[in-house]
Protein backbone atom coordinates (compact mmCIF):
# COMPACT_ATOMS: atom_id res chain seq x y z
CA UNK A 1 0.00 0.00 0.00
CA UNK A 2 2.61 2.41 1.20
CA UNK A 3 4.60 1.68 -2.45
CA UNK A 4 1.05 2.08 -4.40
CA UNK A 5 0.67 5.65 -2.40
CA UNK A 6 4.06 6.97 -3.30
CA UNK A 7 3.69 6.03 -6.98
CA UNK A 8 0.35 7.80 -7.18
CA UNK A 9 2.19 10.78 -5.56
CA UNK A 10 4.94 10.49 -7.78
CA UNK A 11 3.11 10.85 -10.74
CA UNK A 12 0.43 13.78 -9.28
CA UNK A 13 3.78 15.78 -8.62
CA UNK A 14 5.86 15.03 -11.93
CA UNK A 15 2.60 16.38 -13.53
CA UNK A 16 1.88 19.41 -11.32
CA UNK A 17 5.01 20.56 -11.54
CA UNK A 18 6.18 19.86 -15.32
CA UNK A 19 2.58 21.87 -16.21
CA UNK A 20 2.69 24.75 -13.24
CA UNK A 21 3.69 27.78 -15.07
CA UNK A 22 3.12 26.01 -18.77
CA UNK A 23 4.62 27.90 -21.59
CA UNK A 24 3.37 27.83 -25.45
CA UNK A 25 6.75 26.57 -26.75
CA UNK A 26 7.19 23.64 -23.88
CA UNK A 27 11.06 23.53 -22.65
CA UNK A 28 12.66 20.78 -20.12
CA UNK A 29 9.99 18.54 -17.57
CA UNK A 30 6.91 20.33 -19.51
CA UNK A 31 8.27 19.15 -22.71
CA UNK A 32 8.85 15.42 -21.41
CA UNK A 33 5.23 15.29 -19.83
CA UNK A 34 4.23 17.02 -23.31
CA UNK A 35 5.34 13.97 -25.00
CA UNK A 36 4.22 11.91 -23.00
CA UNK A 37 0.67 12.75 -22.92
CA UNK A 38 0.47 13.25 -26.57
CA UNK A 39 1.71 9.78 -26.98
CA UNK A 40 -1.02 8.53 -24.82
CA UNK A 41 -3.71 10.90 -26.83
CA UNK A 42 -2.05 9.82 -30.88
CA UNK A 43 -1.39 6.63 -30.08
CA UNK A 44 -4.50 5.82 -27.98
CA UNK A 45 -7.04 7.92 -27.53
CA UNK A 46 -7.39 9.54 -31.11
CA UNK A 47 -6.57 5.82 -32.70
CA UNK A 48 -9.26 4.20 -30.67
CA UNK A 49 -12.16 6.67 -30.05
CA UNK A 50 -11.21 9.18 -32.48
CA UNK A 51 -10.85 13.22 -32.19
CA UNK A 52 -14.59 14.06 -32.02
CA UNK A 53 -15.28 11.52 -28.73
CA UNK A 54 -11.64 10.90 -27.65
CA UNK A 55 -11.20 14.50 -26.27
CA UNK A 56 -13.86 13.64 -23.21
CA UNK A 57 -12.05 10.44 -22.10
CA UNK A 58 -8.18 11.47 -22.57
CA UNK A 59 -8.23 12.75 -19.21
CA UNK A 60 -9.80 9.02 -17.56
CA UNK A 61 -7.35 7.05 -20.42
CA UNK A 62 -4.35 9.05 -19.43
CA UNK A 63 -4.50 8.90 -15.66
CA UNK A 64 -4.90 5.27 -15.98
CA UNK A 65 -2.05 4.71 -18.03
CA UNK A 66 0.30 6.69 -16.51
CA UNK A 67 -0.65 5.35 -13.12
CA UNK A 68 -0.33 1.45 -13.94
CA UNK A 69 3.15 2.70 -15.65
CA UNK A 70 4.26 4.13 -12.43
CA UNK A 71 2.98 0.79 -10.55
CA UNK A 72 4.05 -1.25 -12.31
CA UNK A 73 7.80 0.19 -12.08
CA UNK A 74 8.71 -0.69 -8.61
CA UNK A 75 8.79 -3.96 -9.78
CA UNK A 76 12.69 -3.55 -11.51
CA UNK A 77 12.87 -0.55 -8.61
CA UNK A 78 16.12 -1.73 -6.13
CA UNK A 79 14.49 -1.91 -2.39
CA UNK A 80 10.97 -1.17 -3.71
CA UNK A 81 11.49 -4.68 -6.02
CA UNK A 82 7.26 -5.40 -5.90
CA UNK A 83 4.97 -3.79 -8.45
CA UNK A 84 1.41 -2.95 -6.51
CA UNK A 85 -0.50 -4.36 -9.81
CA UNK A 86 1.25 -7.74 -8.78
CA UNK A 87 -1.80 -7.67 -5.53
CA UNK A 88 -5.56 -8.01 -6.98
CA UNK A 89 -6.60 -4.60 -5.50
CA UNK A 90 -5.17 -2.33 -7.48
CA UNK A 91 -5.06 -3.85 -10.69
CA UNK A 92 -9.08 -4.40 -9.21
CA UNK A 93 -9.94 -0.71 -8.48
CA UNK A 94 -8.59 -0.06 -11.91
CA UNK A 95 -10.95 -1.80 -13.76
CA UNK A 96 -13.42 -0.88 -12.06
CA UNK A 97 -12.43 2.68 -13.14
CA UNK A 98 -12.45 1.66 -16.48
CA UNK A 99 -15.96 -0.29 -16.07
CA UNK A 100 -17.44 2.55 -14.83
CA UNK A 101 -15.99 4.53 -18.19
CA UNK A 102 -17.25 2.70 -20.60
CA UNK A 103 -20.79 2.47 -19.23
CA UNK A 104 -21.25 5.85 -18.34
CA UNK A 105 -19.90 6.14 -22.28
CA UNK A 106 -23.20 4.23 -23.60
CA UNK A 107 -25.49 5.27 -20.83
CA UNK A 108 -24.48 9.17 -21.94
CA UNK A 109 -25.13 8.76 -25.34
CA UNK A 110 -28.04 6.13 -25.20
CA UNK A 111 -29.70 5.82 -21.87
CA UNK A 112 -28.33 3.17 -19.41
CA UNK A 113 -31.03 0.85 -20.36
CA UNK A 114 -30.86 1.29 -24.01
CA UNK A 115 -27.00 0.93 -23.77
CA UNK A 116 -27.55 -2.15 -21.96
CA UNK A 117 -30.01 -3.50 -24.46
CA UNK A 118 -27.93 -2.69 -27.44
CA UNK A 119 -25.04 -3.93 -26.01
CA UNK A 120 -26.07 -7.46 -25.76
CA UNK A 121 -28.97 -7.73 -28.08
CA UNK A 122 -27.66 -9.13 -31.50
CA UNK A 123 -29.79 -7.62 -34.25
CA UNK A 124 -31.61 -9.87 -37.03
CA UNK A 125 -30.90 -13.33 -35.51
CA UNK A 126 -33.97 -15.86 -35.12
CA UNK A 127 -36.06 -14.86 -31.63
CA UNK A 128 -34.35 -18.54 -30.25
CA UNK A 129 -31.10 -17.68 -30.75
CA UNK A 130 -31.30 -14.69 -28.22
CA UNK A 131 -31.99 -16.71 -25.25
CA UNK A 132 -28.59 -18.40 -25.63
CA UNK A 133 -27.07 -14.95 -26.87
CA UNK A 134 -28.32 -12.01 -24.89
CA UNK A 135 -26.63 -14.23 -21.17
CA UNK A 136 -23.50 -14.81 -23.56
CA UNK A 137 -23.59 -11.08 -24.43
CA UNK A 138 -23.98 -9.67 -21.16
CA UNK A 139 -21.45 -11.68 -18.88
CA UNK A 140 -18.65 -11.34 -21.70
CA UNK A 141 -19.16 -7.36 -21.61
CA UNK A 142 -20.33 -6.82 -18.33
CA UNK A 143 -18.69 -9.52 -16.42
CA UNK A 144 -15.66 -10.44 -18.20
CA UNK A 145 -14.30 -7.22 -19.19
CA UNK A 146 -13.57 -5.87 -16.15
CA UNK A 147 -12.52 -9.58 -14.41
CA UNK A 148 -10.40 -9.98 -17.73
CA UNK A 149 -8.76 -6.50 -17.25
CA UNK A 150 -7.88 -7.33 -13.66
CA UNK A 151 -6.25 -10.98 -14.07
CA UNK A 152 -4.13 -10.20 -16.98
CA UNK A 153 -2.04 -7.23 -15.48
CA UNK A 154 -1.99 -8.68 -11.84
CA UNK A 155 -0.75 -12.24 -13.45
CA UNK A 156 1.54 -10.22 -15.69
CA UNK A 157 3.26 -8.49 -13.27
CA UNK A 158 3.42 -11.35 -10.32
CA UNK A 159 4.55 -13.70 -12.82
CA UNK A 160 7.85 -11.19 -13.20
CA UNK A 161 7.61 -10.46 -9.76
CA UNK A 162 8.29 -14.22 -8.87
CA UNK A 163 11.06 -14.48 -12.05
CA UNK A 164 13.57 -12.10 -10.50
CA UNK A 165 12.84 -13.53 -6.86
CA UNK A 166 13.86 -17.30 -8.27
CA UNK A 167 16.73 -15.71 -10.48
CA UNK A 168 17.93 -13.47 -7.85
CA UNK A 169 17.74 -16.14 -4.70
CA UNK A 170 19.60 -18.87 -7.00
CA UNK A 171 22.19 -16.47 -7.89
CA UNK A 172 22.68 -15.54 -3.88
CA UNK A 173 22.53 -19.42 -3.47
CA UNK A 174 25.35 -20.23 -6.36
CA UNK A 175 27.64 -17.87 -5.00
CA UNK A 176 27.05 -17.62 -1.12
CA UNK A 177 26.25 -21.31 -0.10
CA UNK A 178 26.67 -24.24 -2.89
CA UNK A 179 30.64 -23.94 -2.61
CA UNK A 180 32.42 -25.02 -5.86
CA UNK A 181 29.61 -23.48 -7.84
CA UNK A 182 30.18 -19.64 -8.01
CA UNK A 183 30.69 -19.94 -11.22
CA UNK A 184 27.27 -20.79 -11.87
CA UNK A 185 26.23 -17.78 -10.30
CA UNK A 186 27.57 -15.44 -13.08
CA UNK A 187 25.24 -17.36 -15.11
CA UNK A 188 22.19 -16.86 -13.70
CA UNK A 189 22.67 -13.07 -12.47
CA UNK A 190 23.57 -12.16 -16.57
CA UNK A 191 19.86 -14.09 -16.86
CA UNK A 192 18.46 -12.03 -13.63
CA UNK A 193 19.74 -8.89 -15.72
CA UNK A 194 18.45 -9.37 -18.58
CA UNK A 195 14.97 -10.74 -17.54
CA UNK A 196 14.92 -7.46 -15.54
CA UNK A 197 15.75 -5.78 -19.16
CA UNK A 198 12.56 -7.85 -20.42
CA UNK A 199 10.31 -6.86 -17.45
CA UNK A 200 10.69 -3.32 -18.14
CA UNK A 201 9.25 -3.80 -21.39
CA UNK A 202 6.53 -5.81 -19.81
CA UNK A 203 5.87 -2.51 -17.24
CA UNK A 204 4.98 -0.50 -20.14
CA UNK A 205 3.12 -3.12 -22.55
CA UNK A 206 0.97 -4.14 -19.45
CA UNK A 207 0.36 0.00 -19.12
CA UNK A 208 -0.33 0.59 -22.82
CA UNK A 209 -2.43 -2.66 -23.26
CA UNK A 210 -4.59 -1.63 -19.89
CA UNK A 211 -5.02 1.77 -20.96
CA UNK A 212 -5.63 0.59 -25.33
CA UNK A 213 -8.98 -2.02 -24.08
CA UNK A 214 -9.98 0.70 -21.82
CA UNK A 215 -10.52 2.95 -25.10
CA UNK A 216 -11.62 -0.09 -26.79
CA UNK A 217 -14.47 -0.60 -24.28
CA UNK A 218 -15.82 2.97 -24.46
CA UNK A 219 -15.48 3.30 -28.21
CA UNK A 220 -17.55 0.03 -28.33
CA UNK A 221 -19.98 1.55 -25.90
CA UNK A 222 -20.37 4.72 -28.17
CA UNK A 223 -21.02 2.95 -31.01
CA UNK A 224 -23.14 0.37 -29.21
CA UNK A 225 -26.02 0.72 -31.98
CA UNK A 226 -23.64 -0.57 -34.67
CA UNK A 227 -23.61 -3.89 -32.68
Amino acid sequence: MLIRLLMTVLVALFFFFAMRGAKIVPRGVQNVAEIAIDFVRINIVEEIIGKKEGYRFLPIVATIFFIVLASNLPSIIPFLNISPNARIGMPLVLAVVAYIAFVYAGAKKYGFFSFIGKSIVVPNLPLPMHFLVVPIEFFSTFVLRPATLTIRLMANMLAGHIMLVLLFSATNFFFWQFSGWSAVSLVTFAVSVAFMMFELLIVFLQAYIFALLTAVYIEQAIHADSH
